[in-house]
């Protein structure tokens, strides 16, 4: 690299973390103002708070803002060069823009591959103590229920839940059948199932199965009280959209093709988050190349009209990532298009600003 390019890089990383700092600290103080009552009412210990909640937080809230504070970096510091003559310094000394960018794009890649390192290996792992500590201090999982919940456990085997209810972990109108070859083989059927910890096992009271035959006679049984396992633990009545986040891409993958077995609904989630995690790392290489060519051109109160523009067009880019996931839920578009549709867009944007800022 040249000393041009390290001039560059450093103004950029120095800007990135300096803004960094400075949103994180706001952002924290006016979190504690939020949650203050959460923490008091439900006794949250000093500790957890600091250790298990804000720590986790932190890198959290760096990780999916990223592409926000290299856009707004990016801006801020070309404009001050813009302003000070050095962008037309190095163009009148017979580097062409494309060589200017390559700095900017070195540090982007770089913050994109961090950004992917967290959200792939050091987020998940933290994650699950920053949800615990939201499940237990501020959102209690104890009111969530969930109604006529229909799953594919296994090839050929089906369970049907009319409700769950998550105070005693109990599922109530509870239906097991099995299927073969198109035709059903048996029928189990209970009030309720309440899931043992202690067995990894599901305890159903008055219980009844019909065995279907190929003649004329079934065979049925039933009963009181009996323990049985099948591939449905209490986890899977719990699967939303946070608890997606503290999944390793492995668990992830995983749990997508688990849930695509079962036809769960919520397989959503994980697709979204798996494509996210890629979707938002890419995106710093396309708000850097708009920054730039937003912000070089040098104009009498350049910097206060680049911020603004930057901090509309970052916002707008965040929104639209957030609105794309609607696409998924009401199953318009496949998650992979939906969360890679704002890239593709703002790199067209990106693409046309560039042509037009080398004029």
């Amino acid at each position: 690299m040249k000393k041009l390019d390290w001039y560059i890089a450093k103004k950029f990383l120095l800007t990135f973390f300096a803004f960094i700092l400075l949103v994180v600290v706001i952002v924290i103080i006016f979190d504690i103002s939020e949650k203050i009552d959460d923490f008091v009412k439900n006794h949250a210990p000093i500790k957890e708070i600091i250790f298990d909640y804000f720590l986790n937080f932190v890198p959290y809230f760096i990780n999916m803002f990223s592409p926000l504070f290299v856009f707004i970096s990016v801006i801020f510091f070309t404009s001050q060069l813009a302003s000070n003559t050095e962008f037309i310094a190095m163009l009148s000394g017979g580097i062409s823009y494309a060589r200017i960018l390559v700095p900017y794009l070195a540090c982007a890649v770089l913050i994109g591959l961090v950004s992917l390192f967290l959200s792939l290996y050091v987020i998940p792992p933290a994650n699950v103590g920053r949800v615990q500590f939201e499940v237990k201090y501020i959102h209690h999982h104890n009111k969530f229920k969930r109604k006529d919940i229909h799953y594919q456990i296994a090839p050929g085997q089906f369970v049907y839940v009319e409700s769950y209810s998550a105070w005693n972990n109990t599922a109530y109108k509870f239906t097991l059948e099995s299927i073969e070859n198109n035709r059903i083989k048996s029928k189990l059927t209970a009030d309720s199932a309440a899931w043992d910890s202690t067995t990894s096992s599901w305890r159903l009271k008055n219980w009844f199965i019909r065995d279907y035959t190929s003649g004329l006679q079934d065979h049925i049984r039933s009963g009181a009280q009996m323990d049985t396992t099948i591939a449905l633990t209490v986890d899977d009545f719990y699967r939303n959209e946070k608890t997606v986040e503290a999944l390793s891409q492995r668990q992830l993958n995983q749990l997508i093709e688990t849930q695509k077995m079962r036809g769960d609904s919520n397989v959503m989630y994980a697709q979204i988050e798996k494509h996210n995690r890629f979707a938002m790392s890419f995106s710093a290489i396309i708000l850097t190349i708009m920054g730039v060519c937003i912000s070089s051109r040098k104009k009498r109160g350049a910097t206060g009209w680049n911020i603004g523009i930057g901090i509309a067009l970052a916002f707008s880019y965040i929104l639209f990532m957030r609105f794309s996931q609607m696409f998924v839920y009401t199953g318009t578009l496949p998650a992979a298009v939906a969360l890679w549709m704002p890239n593709f867009l703002y790199a067209l944007i990106a693409v046309y600003l560039y042509k037009h800022a080398q004029k």
